[in-house]
């Protein structure tokens, strides 16, 4: 029988990280009391552990994060339909086929888990002859619970600065553990939005602000503040935006490469750049051929088995070519469609360099020190993402000069470049750099939604047909810049079914 994702039960067993052989015996920790289920700060730590795990698997930042964010922002295209993952591309996207359930129900399951946790926690807290200090596993817990709470608000709610926030449906704000009978509705996107700046305060009240080996993998204070800043700009608050982004950029806690050490560092982990950085194990998360590094590399490249699912559009492509210089050519390789392709020997470089390599660690797949070159470390947030970020709020402020100073900092990977100045800085430099500097990471779409853009897609390339959509889709009107809530969630939980994301079909039972 089916069951409503949310309310899935959490078997601590499933923790990879256990160093306890006893936990994988533990009941569901919804049956326990809460001392019996965490006891220690230990006990707390090895739950995260888990938490951290769920949030690398393939529904989420393992993969499909990625690539929900990078192939509908037009700077991917597609050589065949069929390899794999392209109803993306295309938006073919119905309740009952092409859904991504994925995202509602592995988020879901996350946040029962992390619900459990603050529960745990707040629960022995509260008791006076506690003497265990579990801020940093709280801080840790609110600050990924606003995460997950952000990622599926973007997906399944209308983009917040240009529809109805106060009325349009975001996800259902789900705060505890369920009872197995509760049917939660969807908030409204203001109420997402409102808990997940809650959670952050509440996270950056306890975490730690440390930045050394033992928090690697982790959130910290500086992750805490950097999601902040992502968090508001989507909202358009730019005052807010900038203020999170320059706290990080000051703390003098990272720094930037330099255009010497760019391409290098994606070999390497918990770099200067990396505010925060997930774990990919060889043999747990760690994907292979169905990692995000194989999804973006050439067709059979790395394996026999890998697709060669995406590259980079002409439009993207056109952008880079601005400077043959550009460091972060140095992560692009040949692709399918080069003049010089050859599909037997792969000998030579070929023209169009539309493949990159970030996630193997450079194009000749060094990896980042770990025996399987897949299992690179995912970036979650960079360095060079608060500066942009700091850029576009700047400007958005009325302080031109700033933006200037902020974008050049990354401009710069492209030495041939101009500098911006005060009087030729724009929105669309600043988001024009972006889109180079964070390509394959999953944040080109999302920023064409809180503009309200025009995507345009280029299927010509292969002649490729996509009657899903149309080559261009304008973010201010088309349906499907959100996913559908899936027909089995709807069969699940009838508070639903009169909840559907507008344009798609209603429910049918």
């Amino acid at each position: 029988m089916k069951k409503l994702s949310i309310i899935l039960v959490a078997v601590l067993g499933i923790f990879a990280f256990s160093s306890c052989e006893d936990f994988l015996d533990m009941k569901p920790t919804n049956q326990l009391e809460s001392s019996e289920a965490i006891k220690t700060a230990a006990d707390a730590e090895v739950f995260m552990a888990g938490v951290m795990t769920r949030l690398s698997s393939s529904n989420l930042y393992g993969v499909n994060l990625f690539l929900y964010g990078d192939t509908k922002g037009g700077d991917l295209t597609i050589f065949s339909q069929g390899r794999g993952s392209d109803a993306l591309y295309s938006f073919n996207h119905q309740p009952s086929s092409g859904s991504y359930s994925g995202f509602w129900t592995t988020s879901y399951n996350l946040l029962l888990q992390v619900n459990n946790l603050i529960a745990n926690i707040e629960a022995i807290e509260a008791d006076p002859n506690n003497s265990e200090d579990f801020g940093n596993m709280k801080g840790q817990a609110y600050t990924i619970r606003a995460l997950v709470y952000f990622n599926l608000v973007r997906i399944y709610g209308l983009p917040y600065t240009q529809y109805n926030p106060s009325s349009d449906y975001g996800v259902p704000n789900v705060l505890e553990v369920l009872d197995a009978s509760a049917q939660p509705g969807r908030a409204t996107v203001a109420e997402n939005y409102a808990q997940i700046l809650s959670d952050l305060e509440e996270g950056a009240k306890s975490i730690t602000k440390t930045v050394s080996t033992s928090t690697n993998g982790y959130p910290t204070y500086w992750a805490n503040r950097a999601i902040a800043a992502r968090v508001y700009q989507t909202m358009g608050n730019h005052s807010k935006a900038l203020e999170m982004a320059e706290e990080v950029i000051n703390s003098g806690k990272y720094s930037l490469y330099s255009n010497d050490e760019w391409v290098d560092s994606w070999s390497k982990q918990f770099g200067d750049e990396s505010i925060f950085e997930l774990y990919m194990l060889v043999n747990e998360n760690a994907l292979t051929t169905g990692s995000i590094g194989a999804y973006y590399s050439r067709i059979h490249h790395y394996s026999s088995k890998v697709g060669g699912y995406f590259a980079a559009s002409d439009y993207w492509l056109e952008r880079m070519n601005e400077d043959p210089d550009d460091v972060r050519w140095g992560v692009m390789a040949y692709d399918e469609n080069s003049e010089s392709y050859d599909d037997e020997e792969f000998a030579g470089k070929g023209d169009r360099l539309g493949c990159s390599y970030k996630y193997f660690g450079g194009v000749d797949m060094p990896g980042d020190g770990k025996d399987d070159c897949a299992a690179c470390n995912v970036k979650v947030i960079r360095l060079s993402e608060m500066y942009l970020i700091a850029a576009e709020s700047a400007l958005a402020t009325g302080n031109a000069s700033k933006a200037a100073e902020y974008l050049n900092a990354i401009r710069k990977r492209s030495p041939n470049l101009e500098p911006a100045t005060a009087e030729t800085v724009t929105v669309e430099m600043i988001l024009n750099e972006k889109s180079k500097e964070f390509f394959q990471e999953g944040l080109r779409y999302f920023d064409r939604l809180r503009h309200g853009e025009k995507i345009e897609f280029n299927d010509e390339i292969m002649g490729i047909d996509c009657p899903h959509r149309d080559k261009v889709i304008d973010t201010k009107s088309y349906h499907k810049i959100v996913l559908p809530i899936s027909t089995d969630e709807l069969n699940s939980n009838p508070t639903l079914r009169t909840q559907q994301n507008p344009g798609y079909p209603a429910y049918v039972g």
